[in-house]
């Protein structure tokens, strides 16, 4: 199963606090003893020693003050103490990419070799223009890194984003004045410069990144940190802050074996704010960082506002109108389920909308089988328009045909149609109306 976002960080804090909730009384050792737990949890997260140290010391002196003790439910107030420091941490409030400036502005992607920077110039570019109604152009300044145009021209096209590119040049400042040029003609309003990276920092990879922001000027200079680095990460950043600067980080990787440490760390080193998280592998797979959700994840509690954010983003009202008459008249078809099997997957991975339910919601051993969808979109896909409408006159030649032409096996169309079929007859029991509402399902 795919990690859910902090979730090893999350599992130890979560039993911390289950021992310290549902108390009438909590006493100043109960909450050293907590917070000490706490605090290797922390280490544990690769979170910076000294980070760790002052937050505990920080959250510790509020937690055993009398009035925290002595109230009606101590351990939940321990609880909010504990969330309020982890906000305070990430920054307290959102901090979005700055969009001032006449077009087209320039956000400059710096950081090492594979920490993400092409894929999360694709992500931007997506973000900004779903998000923030922006034509953003990418543009291919790393010309150390075998194939990297080619693989920016690919994600561009993923992106719905525009690319430029000179591919018979070794100079990123020449690259970058062509793109601004070209944007300005096509009127464009950002340009994402992909830069060059290394395998760690050195003079050769400031000095070009040095020329390539000081010809550019650009609006934001992000830094890409690889979250599985830990706190790799945190020095890396120190590195570039001493020699170039940066307004911001994009963290990657962050539903991988990340334990969270260099999300937690990086403000409280730098200053600097983190923009985005990226997590998935598909180009929306950004998300503008709220300190304040990100911390009710983190304690377990989840990001239900997220979740309802994405819902609404991908289901429409009059179209779930339809849909529910649909059901209700037992007209749904094959083609109707395929449709909403979209809608679904664009909400994300199955395990990142799980990491974002309250953990006690979270349904507990399921093996999350991502593939499955794949394999009955592909199904439904390899059926002609009257299959889809009438599947009762697919037979067992067709189900051979349709099970070729998705390179899925017989079983697998034969398990679709079932449970396909079994579904319609749960929604004539309720047009029936055996009972009210779905009670009749049970009847």
């Amino acid at each position: 199963m795919e990690e859910v976002l902090f979730d090893t960080l999350t599992e130890k804090l979560s039993e911390t606090f289950r021992k310290i909730t549902g108390r009438g009384v909590l006493t100043e050792s109960d909450v050293r003893q907590a917070m000490r737990q706490v605090r290797r949890a922390l280490l544990e997260a690769d979170v910076n020693f000294r980070v760790a140290k002052d937050f505990i010391d920080r959250v510790t002196e509020k937690a055993v003050g009398e009035r925290v003790l002595k109230s009606i439910d101590p351990g939940s107030q321990v609880i909010k103490i504990v969330n309020d420091g982890i906000v305070d941490l990430l920054g307290t409030e959102p901090s979005p990419p700055d969009l001032s400036g006449t077009p087209p502005i320039v956000y400059l992607l710096v950081g090492l070799q594979g920490s993400g920077k092409t894929t999360t110039a694709a992500r931007l570019a997506w973000w900004l223009q779903k998000n923030r109604g922006r034509r953003v152009m990418l543009a291919a300044c790393d010309l150390q890194r075998p194939a990297a145009v080619d693989q920016l021209e690919k994600v561009a096209r993923d992106a719905d984003a525009g690319f430029y590119a000179l591919r018979d040049t070794t100079d990123p400042v020449a690259v970058l004045g062509g793109a601004l040029d070209e944007a300005k003609l096509r009127g464009y309003d950002l340009v994402i410069a992909d830069t060059a990276g290394r395998l760690h920092v050195d003079d050769a990879l400031m000095e070009e990144l040095e020329r390539v922001s000081g010809a550019a000027d650009p609006r934001e200079t992000l830094l890409v940190l690889d979250g599985l680095s830990g706190q790799d990460a945190v020095t890396v950043a120190e590195e570039f802050q001493k020699r170039i600067g940066f307004t911001g980080a994009v963290i990657t990787k962050m539903d991988g074996d990340s334990r969270g440490g260099a999300a937690l760390s990086f403000r409280a080193v730098t200053g600097k704010p983190i923009r985005f998280i990226g997590t998935g592998e598909k180009v929306d797979g950004l998300e503008a960082m709220d300190p304040r959700r990100l911390a009710g994840r983190i304690l377990g509690m989840g990001d239900v506002v997220g979740l309802v954010e994405r819902a609404q983003e991908a289901f429409d009202m009059d179209e779930a109108v339809k849909l529910e008459k649909k059901l209700v008249s037992n007209t749904f078809t094959l083609d109707d389920f395929a449709r909403e099997l979209g809608r679904i997957r664009k909400l994300g991975s199955l395990s990142d909308l799980l990491g974002m339910l309250p953990k006690g919601m979270r349904p507990q051993g399921v093996e999350v089988d991502e593939s499955q969808f794949t394999r009955m979109s592909a199904i439904i896909g390899s059926m002609t328009m009257r299959e889809k409408l009438h599947p009762e006159i697919i037979n067992g030649s067709r189900r051979k045909r349709i099970a070729m032409g998705s390179g899925t096996s017989v079983s697998d169309v034969n398990r679709l149609l079932r449970e396909f079929g079994t579904m319609k007859k749960m929604m004539k029991r309720v047009k029936a109306g055996r009972g009210t509402g779905l009670q009749g399902l049970f009847r």
